[in-house]
This record gives structure tokens, sequence and C-alpha cells, in this order.
């Protein structure tokens, strides 16, 4: 098994706009340090170039997608090794969830644990046939502990998450898709259904689009009142930046708009 991050993790742009990052980390795409430090250096690459506006993560092995930490690697650290492995695991989640870009995880197979985390991060989730979603930690006595206890319910709900939380089960493509685990479903290659979804996601406003995730977002966790007023600001900010401007200018003159 490599122990270089730019061996386990490579990206490319698919199409102007759009990158595709693969996780190649045989077996099954444990999330060990080099994996981890392979999507910091995937992001930093994203941000340096600043043309990215959606991101694909995606794995390069049959049957897995990620299968969560890495058991030999925390079976053999103490615990203030636990802590810093636990600290980068969510930097990688939280630089996901807050970039600058729309993020889509193309799960083919199973995403298990913190590799389940790592899609919950991602904007949106795309499945394959084979897509199977699990939070086992109970199994080896944690929780989960880079999101998910936190992410999954704003998804699907507090029963849903603990039903699958504590049974340690895995959730099939179909139920996940069903509860709003997934949020597309193909009976093909999720890479490919990703790529399409990205593909729709190129022609609108991506500041515009990112106003929409945080506002949405926003209903999840604040009072009505409070959630309301991020849209104000939201709305208010684009219309300021020039955003909206051109976006109208576009419409009444019948031309593609020219956005940020």
């Amino acid at each position: 098994m490599t122990d270089r991050a730019a061996d386990v993790v490579t990206w490319e742009s698919v199409l102007p706009g759009i990158t595709v990052v693969r996780m190649a980390r045989p077996p099954a795409n444990a999330l060990g340090v080099p994996l981890l430090e392979g999507l910091h250096a995937a992001m930093d690459a994203a941000e340096k170039t600043g043309d990215v506006k959606v991101m694909v993560i995606a794995s390069a092995l049959r049957k897995f997608f990620a299968a969560g930490a890495d058991i030999k690697h925390l079976s053999a650290i103490d615990a203030p090794s636990f802590t810093a492995y636990g600290d980068l695991m969510r930097a990688v989640n939280d630089r996901l969830a807050a970039a600058p870009w729309i993020s889509i995880a193309a799960v083919d197979g199973i995403a298990l644990g913190g590799g389940l985390e790592l899609a919950l991060a991602c904007t949106l989730r795309v499945t394959g046939p084979d897509g199977r979603f699990g939070l086992p930690e109970v199994k080896l006595g944690l929780i989960p502990g880079a999101g998910g206890t936190q992410r999954l319910p704003r998804l699907v709900g507090r029963g849903r998450a603990l039903d699958i939380m504590l049974t340690a089960r895995q959730a099939d493509a179909e139920e996940a898709y069903r509860i709003g685990l997934a949020d597309r479903r193909t009976d093909g290659d999720a890479l490919d259904a990703a790529l399409r979804f990205a593909a729709e996601l190129l022609g609108p406003s991506l500041p515009a689009q990112l106003a929409v995730v945080r506002t949405v977002d926003a209903a999840h966790d604040l009072p009505l009142a409070d959630g309301a007023r991020v849209e104000v600001e939201q709305i208010q900010s684009l219309f300021e930046a020039g955003e909206a401007a051109e976006g109208i200018a576009a419409f009444v003159g019948k031309r593609a708009p020219n956005f940020r």
C-alpha cells in the first residue's frame, strides 16, 4: 500500500469548470493520513486555479467509495495521535463543506463511517445501484466523529439517522435515495451520472448557487426569522456585487449571462 498522498488522490479538469477527484488507496480507500492529505492537496489545487465550479469526488476502486477510517492506523496510535487524526478528518470535511464550489459525491459501492462522512460533507450525492451507506462506529465502541452525527440527521431526520447509526446497518442505493441521503440515483455508473449532474450546474451563477446552499442550510440550523434574515443578506449581497445585475441584463438583452 502506498504512503504518498500524490499516489492515492489524483484530480483532473474534465470540462471547463468541472474537476474530478479520484481516491485510489487499495483495497477499500481507508481514510488514512495520505488519502486525507491528498484530498487537502486537491482542494489546494482547486483554490489556486480559481476556475472550479463543480468538484466531483469519486473512487478509482471497484466496489468501494471509501470504507471509513484507517482501522490499522487507529490500532497503533495513542490518545493524542487519535485526536490529531480525528482533527485531520474533520478538517477535510469542513473545508469541503465550506468550499467556494459545489461538490458532488459519486458513490459506487461502499461508503461507510468516515467514507460516508466525506460524502455527507459534499453539497450533493449521487449513488449507483451498488451504493451502500452506513455509520457503523458503534460496533467499535465509537461514534461517528467527523460530522456524521450532525450532517446525517439534517438530511434524513432524527429517527432515520438514529436507525442507521444505532443498528450500524447499511442502507442500499434505493433506500438512500428514498430517504434523501442520496440526491440522485442511477442504474448506471455513478460518476457518469454525477458528471451529467455537474454539467447541469454550470449554467447558473455560482455565487447565487452558493447563496442558495447557505440559505437552505440556515433553514435547518436557525429559527425561521433568523433564516429569513440570512436570505435577505444573501440576495442583497448578490445584487450589490453585480451578479444579479448581469443576470437581469442578460435576460432583458436575450443573451447568455457572463457570470463570475
